[in-house]
């Protein structure tokens, strides 16, 4: 049996372009050749690689609750798979902090998809109450953002 030959950089890529888009999985193939690239569909699972029992008992109360703040009448989801971004840019401040009082359509996080940044606004007049998100990581459809109070 041969040796494997991989092309790190192909695969540092496509987990890149998995990070940007927010997808799962990403499969190539060429001729008798395929590479599968994909990530944890736990973001807890991601941030704790070494301790993969720990995080899936870490993220199963959170599945919990994340049904109720589903609910939540101030909960801010998101509407699409990307990143989610608390600034306009790396250095800034973040559009809005824990405590701080917003109005109904304030931009109050973006996301980026597919290389386009998605405003979100806040859902109603209010206090932040909840942040559920940090900076820079990937967000799922419906995810609870942050609520507002």
């Amino acid at each position: 049996m041969g040796k494997l030959e991989v092309d790190q950089d192909l695969i540092r890529e496509l987990a890149a372009l998995l990070e940007e888009t927010g997808l799962g999985e990403i499969e190539i193939a060429d001729d008798d050749k395929r590479l599968r690239v994909a990530r944890p569909n736990s973001v807890h699972a991601v941030h704790a690689p070494a301790a993969a029992p720990a995080a899936v008992a870490a993220a199963s109360p959170a599945a919990a609750d994340g049904d109720e703040l589903t609910n939540h009448p101030g909960a801010v989801t998101s509407p699409m798979v990307g990143t989610c971004y608390r600034a306009p840019e790396p250095g800034a401040a973040p559009f809005v902090s824990l405590g701080d009082q917003v109005r109904k359509g304030q931009t109050v996080v973006v996301i980026e998809a597919m290389k386009t940044f998605n405003e979100i606004p806040a859902t109603r007049d209010g206090t932040v109450a909840r942040i559920l998100v940090e900076n820079a990581t990937p967000v799922e459809f419906g995810e609870v953002l942050l609520l507002i109070e």
